[in-house]
């Protein structure tokens, strides 16, 4: 499939929920990427908002599922397969269970337990909470990233700093939450009453008509 040229954040959902998966960056697959969908001119020039600025209205707006999801590295999956990645990623666990088993660690239960209890939160505030930083806890990046792999966070928007003007400015920080709380729950337990294996099979046979030149191998590399 021959993927079409992005210019505005419409355009990238409406992809996004078209072929239900896209990383941000390039990868092993050729072309399956918004980095490469998006033309130079939308990259890192003033005045112009390019996909560090539609990632943010596309989170808001709950049209797809954006974070770290694709290998530790960001993208989107669309609201009918995340049900499918969830199932496969939990594995058949919740947190509490991942965590009663002995498979998440005490950092992310201090995660899971504050966004539990508070809602949607800047990732500054994260790192605050849990002590992260100079002489502090380390491997906050780490944590979150896990915890996104395994879609038990999800990144729900990206807030700006503001100068004295009002006016935005620097890198978006992400706000994470829980994904039942923001995608709803059956966006992550639709799939439940399948085997984790039997949604992994779906996913990579979705992906091979989509991708029909890309080696299985790539297409598994990229869900696992």
């Amino acid at each position: 499939m021959k993927f079409p040229k992005l210019h505005n954040a419409e355009e990238l959902s409406g992809l996004v929920e078209e072929i239900g998966f896209l990383p941000f960056f390039a990868n092993g697959i050729p072309g399956f990427s918004v980095e490469e969908c998006t033309p130079s001119a939308y990259w890192f020039k003033e005045d112009v908002e390019g996909p560090w600025e539609w990632k943010g209205e596309i989170a808001t707006k709950k049209k797809a599922a954006y974070g770290k999801l694709f290998r530790n590295r960001a993208g989107y999956v669309s609201r009918k397969w995340y049900p499918y990645l969830a199932n496969y990623r939990r594995d058949g666990y919740d947190f509490d269970a991942h965590y009663e088993d002995g498979l998440s660690s005490m950092k992310d239960r201090q995660i899971m337990e504050y966004l539990e209890r508070h809602g949607g939160c800047l990732s500054t505030e994260l790192k605050s909470q849990g002590n992260y930083g100079k002489g502090g806890n380390k491997g906050f990046d780490t944590v979150v990233t896990r915890l996104q792999m395994q879609t038990y966070i999800t990144v729900c928007d990206f807030e700006y700093r503001k100068d004295s003007r009002g006016q935005e400015y620097g890198w978006g920080i992400a706000r994470y939450t829980l994904p039942e709380e923001w995608l709803g729950r059956h966006a992550c337990s639709s799939r439940y009453g399948e085997e984790p294996e039997t949604s992994f099979r779906r996913m990579v046979s979705h992906l091979e008509k989509i991708l029909p030149e890309a080696e299985e191998e790539e297409i598994v590399r990229l869900l696992k």
